[in-house]
C-alpha cells in the first residue's frame, strides 16, 4: 500500500517517518519530497508498507502530532499524467 503524509514538519527526515510508521507494520520505503531548487522538504512524502499495516498506520497516524505538526495521512492515489509544459519565452512578432 503507498501512503501518502502530508504537513510533515520540515525538520523531519526520512528514517524519522519510517520509525513512526514501522510501529504498524514493516516499511518498505518512506520518502519525504524536497525542492529541486532548495533542497529542502516540501512538507509531504509517500510511505510504502502492508496493506494491513498501512490501514492501521492511517487510522492511527491520521491527525497525530509528529514533531510539533498534526500529520495528514491517507492512502496515495495514482499520479496523474500531466501534460508537458512549454517553457520559456515566446516572441510574437
Amino acid at each position: 500500500m503507498n501512503i501518502y503524509v502530508a504537513n510533515i514538519p520540515w525538520k523531519a527526515t526520512e528514517d524519522q517517518l519510517k520509525e513512526l510508521f514501522s510501529q504498524y507494520g514493516e516499511v518498505s520505503s518512506a520518502k519525504v519530497i524536497m525542492d529541486k531548487v532548495t533542497q529542502r522538504s516540501r512538507g509531504f512524502g509517500f510511505v510504502e508498507m502492508s496493506d494491513d499495516g498501512g490501514r492501521n498506520a492511517i487510522n492511527e497516524l491520521n491527525g497525530r502530532d509528529f514533531l510539533g505538526k498534526n500529520l495528514v495521512v491517507n492512502e496515495a492515489r495514482p499520479r496523474e499524467e500531466r501534460p508537458a509544459r512549454s517553457g520559456g519565452f515566446r516572441r510574437n512578432d
